[in-house]
């Protein structure tokens, strides 16, 4: 299993791709934490004297997600794509290792991802806030927010993987990811709260603690743990998919 990880983390850093998906979530991120301040307290958007807007600042850390759910699916399609996997089969013939060894590898960059995340949303908030005189939330509170986007971002990657293990066109799967997440998913959590809440999407808004204009997220624990629970039945359906299907 080990050999079976190596070989999947080689795959994974080996190509370019995940490079110009990482600047993509720095970017990202950064301009999540820097519009956030400078537009708190304009034209009604929240105030830094509130504790839940410097809470969503911090939480900003996690919105890189949308890219290592990109990177989880690139790294169960691309194998189809240029049908590497009959070879990774061949080798390997118990394909429940294999997506094993595929959840663990991306949940990993996932991690790395948040990781680098979370150090570039600390470096301009501490600063940022401070110069906005922001509300002082305390330290605990703090890392809570960073603890959750680091593994929301590596739970999100395996995410992507049992994406991309039942819509095995790579097109479509990362269209319909970018769809679901920007504009269903979005839709239902300010439409229906009630509803959205139950959802990956609102069920990382609370794990992250971020601020609901109708108040109706989880607790943060209970969203912890119903995101974990999202991201253990993607696992399954890569399995599931992965073993049952014929892969020509």
């Amino acid at each position: 299993m080990t050999g079976l990880l190596r070989a999947e983390l080689l795959k994974v850093r080996s190509t370019r791709m995940w490079w110009g998906l990482l600047a993509g979530a720095l970017v990202f991120v950064a301009v999540q934490v820097v519009a956030l301040i400078l537009v708190a307290g304009q034209q009604g958007a929240p105030s830094l004297d509130q504790a839940s807007t410097v809470r969503t600042v911090w939480g900003s850390a996690g919105t890189g997600s949308t890219f290592v759910l990109i990177l989880g699916i690139l790294g169960m399609t691309t194998e189809y794509r240029h049908m590497t996997i009959t070879s990774t089969f061949l080798a390997t013939p118990r394909r429940g290792r294999v997506v094993v060894a595929k959840l663990l590898a991306h949940a990993v960059f996932g991690v790395l991802f948040g990781v680098a995340c979370v150090a570039l949303t600390a470096a301009l908030a501490v600063p940022l806030l401070a110069l906005k005189g922001a509300v002082t939330i305390p330290t605990s509170t703090i890392l809570q927010v960073l603890a959750a986007s680091v593994v929301g971002l590596g739970v999100y990657a395996a995410v992507g993987v049992g994406v991309g293990s039942f819509i095995r066109n790579q097109i479509a799967a990362i269209v319909g990811a970018l769809v679901w997440v920007f504009l269903v998913e979005a839709l239902i959590i300010a439409l229906l709260p009630q509803v959205g809440k139950w959802l990956p999407g609102g069920a990382a808004s609370a794990m992250l603690q971020a601020t609901s204009t109708r108040g109706h997220l989880l607790e943060p624990w209970a969203g912890g743990l119903l995101f974990l629970g999202y991201g253990l039945a993607f696992a399954a359906l890569a399995a599931v998919t992965t073993l049952r299907r014929d892969i020509t």
